[in-house]
């Protein structure tokens, strides 16, 4: 049998120590037809020397420039040639059997455009990992949540999500996605830099007909902030501009119209509450993410996704608003919301 191939590229910025500590698990992946890629994106570190040396037959794409993560990955992919991609942080550690259930989901259903293993944290090793933990998910205003986190609070796992099922979208730390379908979407949305574009890319994936999927049958470990930590200003300013974007990219006029006002206004409150609790910083970066999401629709949509899709119940999507769900009737857990839907 003719395993199908699967590319698992990395994107490099500056991550030597990431590379020196978890490429040893990627190596010993057991899948029978993989190839492992390093994309660098222009670092200054000593990354190319460190691979030059003790990993000489993985492939190293070079870009110009750090180009971001977005961008940085469709520049590298052009480039690849396979049946799958898989996106991988330089700082997620594998097990040896990870790749299988995935592509075994995604043989056996063709309608599954792209998927995402089980995120575990690496420093708690028994919690799901904030950047997709069991499946990414999102509420009728565009906020992210997943199963097994919410907001902050990443739960223990408990078994309590083994069952592989369709989500909103899939961790951009750990992505599989069929390569034809990568390019026909569009890639990663380039002027997202980072943050929030593999969940854009999703929205495209289910707008275009196809189905997007959590296997928790496989399993790997994050560290996460790897690159930019939670809390840090730039994040928070490319996490809400990012949405906003994506929200006025994907959302029908109708209701993109409605909609995006009211998530400006929940944004202020978010700010005026950094500045309360002495984070000036966090006003500055939602009112720079506003300001540059205006000169986004004012320069015109350069990335407008797909067409079609129309009509199509998406899947993982919460017709409530988990920003009430959470704060005001102070539900914690992803099934203690998802179940009042």
């Amino acid at each position: 049998m003719n395993l199908p191939k699967v590319a698992v590229v990395i994107l490099n910025w500056n991550g030597r120590k990431f590379l020196e500590q978890f490429l040893p698990f990627l190596t010993k992946s057991s899948y029978g037809n993989m190839e492992l890629i390093l994309a660098d994106n222009a670092s200054t570190d000593d990354s190319l020397s460190f691979m030059s040396r003790l990993y000489p037959d993985v492939r190293i794409i070079q870009n110009a420039k750090n180009e971001g993560f977005a961008q940085g990955y469709n520049l590298a992919l052009r480039q690849v040639e396979a049946d799958y991609y898989v996106l991988l942080n330089s700082d997620v550690e594998v097990v040896s059997g990870w790749l299988e259930p995935m592509v075994a989901l995604m043989e056996g259903n063709k309608e599954v455009g792209a998927c995402q293993p089980k995120l575990r944290a690496y420093d708690a090793r028994d919690n799901f990992e904030y950047a997709g933990a069991c499946g990414g998910w999102i509420d009728s205003l565009g906020y992210p949540f997943s199963r097994g986190r919410v907001f902050d609070v990443c739960e223990q796992d408990l078994g309590q999500y083994e069952d592989a099922v369709p989500c909103f979208w899939a961790t951009g730390a750990a992505l599989m996605i069929r390569s034809e379908l990568y390019h026909k979407v569009g890639g990663l949305d380039p002027y997202f830099f980072a943050h929030q574009e593999e969940i854009d890319l999703c929205w495209r994936i289910q707008r275009a007909g196809y189905l997007v999927f959590s296997v928790p049958q496989s399993v790997v470990y994050h560290v996460g902030g790897g690159t930019l930590p939670r809390g840090n200003t730039m994040k928070v300013y490319l996490n809400f501009r990012n949405n906003l974007i994506m929200l006025a990219k994907n959302l029908p006029f109708s209701q993109a119209i409605i909609k995006i006002p009211i998530r400006f206004g929940l944004d202020a409150l978010a700010a005026w509450k950094g500045v309360f609790e002495g984070n000036g910083g966090y006003y500055i970066a939602i009112a720079k993410a506003h300001i540059h999401f205006f000169k986004w629709v004012i320069v015109g949509k350069k990335h407008k996704g797909v067409k079609g899709g129309k009509g199509k119940k998406l899947s993982g999507y919460y017709n409530g608003c988990v920003i009430w769900d959470y704060f005001i009737r102070k539900k914690r857990t992803f099934t203690e919301i998802v179940k009042m839907n």
